[in-house]
């Protein structure tokens, strides 16, 4: 556990330390937030804001999984690169909204080819590991579920709606870093459960038992170095934010989660856990659908976190709101491991 804790604080530590240089950085190259027109009004004071902050807790989460989980990496190093793969899409877009000054970015369909790729890469090598294969963990219940080849095709899913979740869910200053703080810490336990009981997926022998219990304590330190870099990011996010972690670091965190999610094959824990994730994504849906449909919105304005503003909460009460709905689900999950 000392090295979860080692991870947790190096990884906080690093994005701390990369604040002072970056941010003056990021307004010296102008990589301003450009606030949308239709968005709520109190948000256009933040026009100009310090985007592309998630290039902080990405590095923070690079070094303390690295330092502490090299003698595993079968699971940590996929997670990694998973997390990876979809900070550099979250980059790009950003870099073109900041060098176009608009709000577009990449277009739908690019993001989301890139996208179905890389989650297509992840769930093919879940399915293909012998530490995760096709069959998930039925939480509460004790039982196991075989997918079989739908596996992949669920896992694709899972992946691309979890990412876009946490992408909706960056919209108040704090919001998705606090919320992937809670959640990270309480997948860092699961982890390190996992690793002590050990519910293996298969009849393993006694060496792949043991490497095994090592690949998930791995997953528990790459766990608690998410964690640490969201900690360390509301250092500079907290209201009133200081930097935004911009689509670099939400899609980022959505990589991170869903590898989370996918390789601690309790996999149907996430929709509890990352309830407030799932609100973003079907309140947005909702108001798209009741609009196309009725010609009518549900909310005042989506996703739900949006709604609650123009209610008249504030960013911080909503944002602490979130973040005590997300720990209470985590306990609640955490039952599912007795």
């Amino acid at each position: 556990m000392r090295y979860m804790i080692y991870a947790l604080l190096l990884s906080a530590a690093v994005t701390i330390a990369l604040g002072p240089v970056l941010i003056p950085l990021l307004k010296r190259l102008k990589f301003g937030q450009t606030e949308r027109e239709l968005g709520p009004k109190s948000h256009l004071t933040k026009q100009g804001t310090p985007t592309m902050g998630g290039l902080m807790f990405i590095a923070g989460i690079l070094a303390g999984t690295l330092a502490f989980s090299l003698s595993a990496t079968e699971l940590a190093l996929p997670a990694l690169l998973c997390t990876a793969g979809f900070a550099l899409v979250g980059f790009l877009d950003d870099f073109l909204k900041v060098r176009i000054k608009n709000t577009v970015g990449l277009r739908a369909y690019q993001k989301i080819l890139v996208q179905f790729l890389i989650a297509g890469i992840l769930a093919v090598y879940a399915y293909r590991s012998p530490f995760i294969g096709s069959k998930i963990y039925l939480a509460f219940f004790d039982l196991e579920w075989d997918l079989g080849v739908f596996y992949i095709p669920a896992m694709m899913f899972i992946i691309i709606g979890t990412v876009n979740s946490v992408n909706l869910t960056d919209g108040l200053d704090g919001l998705a870093s606090g919320v992937s703080l809670v959640y990270a810490l309480t997948m860092s336990v699961i982890f390190f459960y996992m690793s002590v009981v050990m519910k293996s997926p298969a009849d393993m022998g006694q060496a792949q038992q043991t490497q095994y219990a090592a690949e998930l304590n791995s997953m528990a330190i790459f766990a608690a170095a998410v964690a640490g870099g969201c900690l360390g990011f509301l250092r500079y996010n907290s209201f009133p934010a200081r930097v935004f972690m911009g689509d670099t670091g939400s899609l980022a965190l959505g990589g991170a989660i869903a590898a989370m999610a996918i390789f601690s094959r309790a996999v149907l824990l996430l929709p509890i856990m990352g309830a407030c994730f799932v609100a973003s994504a079907i309140s947005v849906i909702l108001q798209v659908g009741s609009y196309k449909l009725r010609r009518k919105r549900i909310f005042k304005m989506a996703p739900l976190h949006h709604h609650f503003e123009l209610l008249g909460y504030s960013e911080t009460r909503i944002v602490s709101m979130y973040m005590i709905m997300t720990t209470v689900l985590c306990l609640v999950s955490l039952l599912a491991f007795q």
